[in-house]
């Protein structure tokens, strides 16, 4: 037993500040957040202060101020050249009622000049179907760098790059759901992150009231992005809801509503067969909710890029209409 009081550890200052009681704890501060996320990024703290930290986090929902900071201090370490990325198109939801449909907007929208950055963190909850998984299918090329990423882009206008490989850290943060029985607030941070800072992100946020604190932290870093309540919590548009984008341009908030497409809704599949993606592509087979889906998520993605609803809509009927018939 030692009789000195040991020093307190650098990082306990920020598990204190979230963790103080029903009165005494309170929210990070932007630079606290941002303190934090370095030191966790950097190695700095230990485990059990890691798992404290994120839990605390997920419980009381993290703010604004704190995904901002914590989205600055990701962005300082990502070390990637200079390369143009038209869209970030975050994906670490996977989809487990309807196939993931957004992959064919993108591949569609890649077709047509958009260069589109996808990531993604893994299959890390049982019974979901992940993009990561489809990538052979449909002849997107997993990257494991930020050269492959360029080389991609340049050659097709679509790439994968599994956030593995360019913040391990965070990944490691994904992989402890299953330790810690929660998924972490890393989940939601990994939608703001932007790492090769395209024109517009794309931030699909399923759990009602996240979706304008996500809004807010893109508005106080001065990022261009759309927030939408996307179908399983992917960017994908459900054409047989009301659609909400919460968008942020310069700093400044705005908002859209968007009506459903489709009178009636859908009826839920009874299984999930990835095939069907291809067969829908090549033409070989019809699903009227897919198709839907594809072209409202090719309008989402083009009113990120500049067009207003109706020219946007317009737009990716004639891609879709047009697209080439093999992957």
């Amino acid at each position: 037993m030692s009789l000195e009081t040991p020093a307190e550890h650098p990082f306990a200052v920020y598990v204190r500040i979230l963790g103080k009681g029903k009165r005494g704890a309170r929210d990070l501060t932007r630079e606290e957040a941002r303190e934090a996320m370095g030191m966790l990024l950097d190695g700095k703290v230990e485990d059990a202060q890691l798992g404290a930290f994120l839990m605390l986090l997920r419980h009381k929902e993290e703010s604004a101020e704190e995904l901002a900071g914590f989205t600055e201090a990701v962005r300082e370490r990502v070390h990637a050249p200079a390369i143009a990325v038209d869209l970030d198109w975050p994906s670490y939801a996977g989809k487990k009622r309807h196939l993931p449909w957004y992959l064919l907007a993108a591949k569609c929208l890649a077709n047509n000049g958009v260069r589109i950055l996808l990531h993604g963190g893994g299959a890390h909850t049982a019974g979901r179907i992940y993009t990561e998984q489809q990538l052979e299918l449909l002849g997107i090329r997993r990257c494991e760098n930020w050269q492959q990423v360029s080389a991609a882009l340049d050659q097709s206008n679509l790439a994968f790059i599994p956030l593995g490989a360019w913040m391990p850290v965070l990944q490691r943060m994904i992989d402890m759901r299953n330790l810690l029985g929660l998924r972490s607030p890393v989940h939601s941070l990994a939608r703001l992150l932007n790492p090769l800072g395209a024109h517009c992100g794309l931030q699909s946020i399923f759990h009602p009231g996240y979706q304008d604190a996500h809004r807010q932290a893109s508005t106080l870093l001065g990022d261009h992005a759309i927030v939408i309540k996307g179908e399983g919590g992917e960017i994908e548009m459900n054409p047989d809801n009301i659609s909400h984008l919460y968008g942020t341009t310069s700093g400044m908030p705005w908002d859209e509503e968007w009506p459903a497409l489709s009178e009636r809704r859908h009826v839920k599949p009874a299984q999930l067969d990835s095939q069907q993606l291809f067969a829908v592509w090549s033409g070989a087979h019809e699903d009227a909710y897919g198709e839907l889906a594809v072209i409202a998520t090719m309008a989402l993605a083009l009113r990120g890029l500049g067009m207003e609803r109706e020219a946007a809509f317009a737009q990716a009927r004639t891609y879709w209409q047009a697209r080439h018939s093999s992957i």
